[in-house]
């Protein structure tokens, strides 16, 4: 009995001497940050990524997941979402059609949403209270202008204050992370500017929705002089924006703005992405700093779908793979001043993606029900959220049911009876 005990207390020991909790054995990694593009072993202890190498021995992490022929990634940062789903306004994208983001988050590789000023400064802190310090997604916020977010789609002009959106910012700046005007109507630029004061008295970035696009506030002058170097021009492939000339040539604004330091963002949405304007900007090297969703109950269910569907979109448009999942991690959290994200540095919290690289006959849409057909889809099987499994597509890293105790999965405390012969 002793040596049995002696035993057991040789194997715990053991066990906790292992330097890491988890290992992820045999995936490609791609890490944008740290220039990592090759097949190496991720580790993970205590939430953090602990170890990336070439060779990661199983026995050095208590538990081994085969990732072999796989993708891993930083866990997605998806900078254009709406979350604000408990206000229970009809119709209205602080309302119902905005999405839960536990339920949509890790099922698609992202561990980080930006939900992209559906709450303004009226009622920022009830979206704080009931969404953002409620989910195990991370949630950040950027506070839009008007008053009330988008709990409707015509944004009065008697209702901005950019020192209202400062204060709150300031108060709450450990999930803010910007500020948003959107779907102004009207045709002047007090909407931008005053986001735009708003932004630069608290030190963070303006994302602008130009929504309605009109001649007396051209696009061009929206990303060519009311922006700053830093601030998100979102919905970058919705149809009013002017690509190419008669040529086929991408107009020179567009690099000219990029160049003064204008951020351009994908916001898919519901019908803010048509192909005619993404397939050229991205054949002549204009890709987005980032892709995100627009996420909502209509674009989820359209031609959107998801973050890993609007990455393929891009895969199939010829943005490589590495740019691809740069625009998807590393270069949106550095957009929000969010350097400890989107990446698998030694010490960072552990938000990882696992992908499969699916080949084979593949059709996109975009807004406007234009068909793409490309070569390949990314598929989520796996993502870590601090460390922990939260989506586990294939399983990976359970063991065959046959191989369990017969008694495998009854509580204890609950009768076991076995029905008579």
């Amino acid at each position: 009995m002793r040596r049995v005990a002696f035993l057991f207390f040789i194997g715990y020991c053991t066990l906790w001497a292992q330097p890491h909790q988890l290992l992820l054995k045999g995936g490609h990694v791609i890490d944008p940050k740290n220039n990592i593009d090759a097949v190496m072993d991720v580790a993970v202890r205590d939430g953090r990524i602990s170890a990336v190498a070439a060779s990661i021995p199983a026995s050095a992490a208590r538990r081994t997941i085969d990732v072999t022929g796989l993708y891993v990634t930083p866990g997605l940062v998806d900078l254009h979402t709406h979350l604000y789903h408990t206000t229970g306004v009809k119709e209205s994208w602080a309302g119902d059609n905005s999405v839960q983001p536990d339920a949509f988050s890790f099922r698609t590789g992202v561990t980080t949403m930006v939900d992209a000023g559906s709450s303004g400064w009226r009622n920022f802190e009830d979206f704080r209270f009931f969404v953002i310090d409620r989910a195990k997604t991370r949630v950040l916020a950027l506070i839009n202008i008007a008053g009330f977010g988008m709990m409707t789609d015509f944004v009065e002009q008697g209702d901005f204050d950019a020192e209202a959106v400062t204060a709150l910012a300031r108060k709450h700046k450990d999930v803010v992370v910007g500020v948003k005007s959107a779907h102004y109507q009207k045709p002047d630029w007090s909407s931008v500017d005053m986001a735009v004061a708003a932004g630069k008295a608290a030190g963070i970035p303006v994302m602008v929705d130009f929504g309605y696009f009109m001649l007396e506030r051209p696009y061009y002058q929206l990303v060519g002089e009311h922006l700053r170097p830093g601030d998100i021009s979102t919905h970058m492939f919705r149809g009013p924006v002017p690509y190419v000339d008669a040529q086929g040539k991408l107009y020179d604004y567009l690099r000219q703005a990029r160049r003064r330091g204008v951020r351009f963002d994908v916001g898919h949405g519901g019908g803010s992405f048509v192909f005619r304007n993404a397939a050229p900007a991205i054949a002549q090297g204009f890709y987005p700093d980032s892709i995100s969703t627009d996420l909502h109950t209509g674009s989820m269910n359209a031609g959107m779908i998801d973050m890993p569907a609007t990455m393929s979109k891009c895969l199939a448009l010829g943005m490589p793979l590495v740019e691809v999942m740069r625009a998807s991690t590393w270069t949106p959290a550095q957009m929000i001043q969010r350097p400890e994200l989107g990446h698998l540095t030694i010490g960072a919290e552990a938000d990882v993606a696992v992908w499969n690289r699916m080949q084979g006959a593949f059709g996109y849409a975009d807004a406007s029900g234009a068909r793409l057909e490309g070569k390949q889809r990314l598929a989520c099987e796996l993502t870590l959220r601090r460390g922990q499994v939260v989506w586990n597509w294939n399983a990976r890293g359970g063991s065959d049911y046959k191989n369990q105790p017969k008694d495998y999965g009854v509580r204890k405390g609950v009768d076991h009876v076995i029905p008579p012969r």
